[in-house]
């Protein structure tokens, strides 16, 4: 009986953690559908501050931080697994040396992740850990940095076979690469990167859904970036580099800046806790 009564405590205790990063996604994803008045926090390649870049460790971490986003970036090895690698090469990132498309996986499997320049017991991720870690409990940015229609496909089916389309966005640089894309996905959401006036009209012109546009200071205009939000499109803008900078320089001073382009409602930050906290305190994040 006593046995029967632990497990049964363990059996609710599970449960309840389920319900309650379940519930937190459905807030994510209420607010990412409903909500544009909310500003949506995307954590750079997961909460590295602490932990090695892109890890499991990190993305952990982000998630309890209770980020709405984790931004994260792919490649395909040698071997055509897909893993988890901002840079090209594994030299600064890892324990490591050389080019990650001249790596298979059981290569990469020997290497630790670095942090601040030292080994930690954290190894390479694969899209498929990172994409059933995540599920059920945060949205995605899918950073695409891999080359090919191998890779692609690849990407496509895992995000399909884990279906978690609903809570993904796939970050394309050239938005004229989505329509390949959905002919192998067609769940697949988007977030399509604009350099100019004419890439939000290209956007357009494709006929295809997307539910958020990637912009950037250099073009932004209240009218321009008001047309994309009468969309009902969201606009994602970064507070990596200039605005990161001036807010560990002064508090408050960044985010107000950066938030003076009025339109904007995703911010991907390397100061994840300090822009939640931000937004709170202005009823602009749950």
């Amino acid at each position: 009986m006593y046995y029967k009564r632990i497990f049964l405590s363990l059996g609710i205790v599970c449960i309840t953690v389920l319900a309650i990063a379940q519930s937190t996604l459905d807030s994510i994803l209420y607010d990412f559908h409903n909500r544009p008045d909310r500003v949506l926090v995307a954590a750079h390649r997961a909460e590295h501050p602490d932990f090695p870049e892109n890890s499991i460790a990190a993305m952990k971490a982000a998630i309890r931080l209770g980020v709405d986003f984790i931004e994260t970036d792919i490649r395909e090895t040698k071997d055509g697994v897909m893993i988890i690698m901002h840079d090209k090469t594994v030299d600064r990132t890892t324990t490591g040396k050389g080019l990650v498309a001249n790596m298979t996986y059981a290569e990469l499997q020997q290497l630790f992740l670095l942090h601040n320049g030292k080994p930690t017991t954290e190894k390479i991720p694969t899209f498929k850990e990172v994409l059933e870690l995540v599920k059920g409990k945060v949205m995605l940015d899918i950073d695409y940095k891999a080359e090919g229609k191998r890779a692609a496909k690849s990407t496509a089916r895992l995000l399909r076979k884990t279906k978690i389309e609903k809570q993904a966005l796939f970050f394309l640089y050239d938005y004229k690469d989505a329509p390949a894309l959905r002919r192998m996905n067609k769940k697949i959401q988007f977030m399509m990167r604009a350099y100019s006036r004419e890439d939000v009209d290209g956007i357009f012109n494709q006929g295809i859904e997307i539910p958020v546009i990637h912009a950037d200071a250099k073009f932004y205009s209240d009218s321009l970036m008001g047309v994309i939000r009468g969309k009902g499109i969201r606009l994602w803008m970064n507070a990596l580099g200039r605005y990161d900078k001036m807010e560990r320089a002064e508090r408050n001073s960044g985010f107000d800046s950066l938030l003076q382009m009025q339109h904007t409602n995703i911010i991907q930050t390397d100061l994840y806790e300090e822009l939640m906290a931000y937004l709170k305190l202005r009823s602009l994040h749950r």
